[in-house]
């Protein structure tokens, strides 16, 4: 079955994998950018591309609702692409303004455009100390301070929204550390890895695999359990794009 998908950060490090995907499997994208210059990409790569901001709450519900989507997909972040240290201070707490506000946006254009699902990106190792490797059910870490602190509160805040905001269905994709093209890193690191086409094959399974909740998204590892998303979602780390 094909749907009308509108793809939030479709130019970024996993929507560059995640578009050319959904578009072979026959589904409409709309992937929306922030950068005009990011339009001809989007095009090449099977989606008619937006430009808006996400924070303009006016302007996304227009552009969501012009897209009439069944499903909304939320890859949105602003880190630099390098992950420069001393860039990350700034970059977190921009990140977590998306993951809050900008959700919130995106959850508000999703309802009124009469989605009937969200999908949404966070992060498989921000949580609490405790028994690994960690189930979905464990607990984020709350009482993590400083840019740990703003980065788990932006997490608390865009795994809520996504979750309770009926009538949407919420699946939230808790991905390990990315690897591979577009990422820092074309080898997996020690602790909950994901090469970024895996990643990106998870969003296009829960669509319409899984009910609502959260996945960890990450290859076998001692951190965090992954066999939730293989029973439900159907998914494999295995999964690449063709060359």
């Amino acid at each position: 079955m094909s749907y009308r998908i509108f793809l939030a950060g479709a130019s970024g490090v996993i929507g560059r994998r995640l578009t050319p995907l959904l578009h072979s499997a026959g589904h409409y994208v709309c992937g929306s950018t922030r950068s005009r210059a990011n339009a001809d990409l989007l095009r090449s790569l099977g989606a008619d591309p937006v430009v808006v901001d996400v924070f303009n709450a006016s302007a996304l519900s227009r552009a969501v609702a012009q897209a009439r989507p069944d499903v909304v997909i939320h890859q949105l972040t602003d880190l630099p692409k390098d992950l420069n240290p001393r860039e990350m201070g700034a970059a977190i707490v921009r990140t977590a303004r998306i993951r809050s506000e900008g959700t919130r946006n995106l959850v508000r254009a999703a309802i009124a455009a009469g989605a009937r699902r969200l999908v949404a990106q966070s992060i498989a190792w921000a949580y609490a100390p405790g028994a690994e490797p960690h189930a979905e059910t464990d607990p984020l870490d709350t009482g993590a301070e400083g840019e740990s602190g703003v980065n788990v509160q932006g997490l608390i805040a865009l795994e809520y929204l996504t979750l309770k905001s009926p009538p949407l269905e919420g699946i939230v994709l808790r991905y390990g550390q990315l690897y591979g093209p577009g990422t820092i890193s074309d080898q997996p690191s020690n602790s909950a890895p994901v090469h970024v086409d895996a990643a990106a094959y998870a969003a296009l399974l829960a669509m319409d695999h899984g009910r609502p909740g959260i996945y960890n998204i990450a290859q076998s590892n001692r951190s965090v359990a992954v066999g939730k998303a293989r029973a439900e979602l159907g998914w494999t780390s295995d999964f690449r794009l063709p060359a």
